[in-house]
């Protein structure tokens, strides 16, 4: 580590994870930001240039292409980013000869199994922007040897769009919201993304060893279906002093969207609790700091 302070650059200037990081780097972890214009992930020289520049011990890609429903009808920009782009950052840091941590997702897998999804699961995207996550995967895998891929899901945070403040939106003027109640997964903190993903490049730093390289999943302990987890922050809400609101339990055919989701998308964490001793915190727990803490600051509501 130069300077003894860890320094990470990581990919993206106003996401969700990139957020967290910035608020939760202790003293000894420098964040570097690097996004849009300077930064453009499909311009392969941009994420070169730039990433010579940063000066890092390890580089986080945190950015993507996110809008589920919108890349159906935007498929070659969401490859261009999300696996090109992927690529790109690999390269890069396979140059500067530093790790590369990388987040994906659970849209890698069709949801058709009846337990959560081990890494070494068939992979079967059923929408756009699953097949251009994976393929960010399978070009980093191809591109660097020194990489962690860590696929999460259902991730919210007191910043940018999520789950989470969409409900406590809706929960101002409505006295009912319906929500899909047959599709279970583990919401995840991009709080508690942020912790693990700088425990996981500290320890990289201190030992580079090809053990800790690979694909691991990383999501919030316990399944929940969307309309439990909307109850559950109604329910906090209103112990703040928030209005009832009532959960009417729909299902995924109720509410048709244009890129077709994981019915399960709950993510086995064993390896990851195995090789890095990380096991995130239950969810509810996470998510009620999160709902009271928005709360508190009148952000989403």
């Amino acid at each position: 580590m130069s300077d003894q302070r860890l320094r990470l650059a990581v990919t993206g200037l106003n996401g969700q994870v990139v957020s967290a990081l910035i608020e939760r780097a202790p003293k000894d972890v420098e964040i570097i930001a690097l996004g849009r214009p300077q930064l453009e992930l499909s311009r392969r020289e941009a994420v070169l240039a730039s990433l010579r520049h940063a000066g890092c011990d390890a580089i986080i890609n945190a950015a993507a292409y996110t809008q589920v429903d919108k890349a159906e009808s935007e498929a070659e920009l969401a490859m261009r980013v999300n696996g090109d782009g992927a690529g790109n950052v690999a390269e890069a840091a396979r140059e500067l000869g530093a790790p590369l941590i990388h987040l994906s997702t659970d849209y890698v897998f069709d949801g058709s199994l009846d337990r959560p999804y081990q890494e070494d699961d068939p992979v079967n995207p059923t929408s756009v922007y699953g097949r251009s996550k994976l393929a960010g995967e399978e070009r980093i895998r191809a591109t660097h040897e020194a990489h962690v891929i860590l696929r999460t899901a259902w991730v919210y945070s007191p910043y940018g769009a999520n789950f989470v403040k969409t409900m406590l939106r809706l929960g101002v003027d409505r006295d009912e919201v319906g929500v899909v109640s047959d599709q279970l997964g583990n919401p995840t903190s991009a709080l508690d993304i942020a912790d693990a993903l700088i425990t996981i490049a500290k320890r990289l730093a201190q030992d580079p060893s090809s053990a800790l390289f690979g694909t691991f999943h990383m999501s919030g302990q316990g399944e929940v279906s969307w309309a439990q987890m909307a109850q559950y922050i109604f329910k906090t809400a209103e112990a703040h002093g928030a209005k009832p609101v009532k959960v009417r339990a729909i299902t995924t055919a109720d509410y048709p969207t244009p890129a077709k989701r994981p019915k399960n998308s709950r993510l086995n964490n064993t390896k990851l609790q195995t090789i890095y001793g990380i096991e995130l915190p239950q969810w509810p727990a996470s998510l009620r700091t999160c709902v009271e803490r928005l709360i508190r600051e009148n952000k989403g509501i």
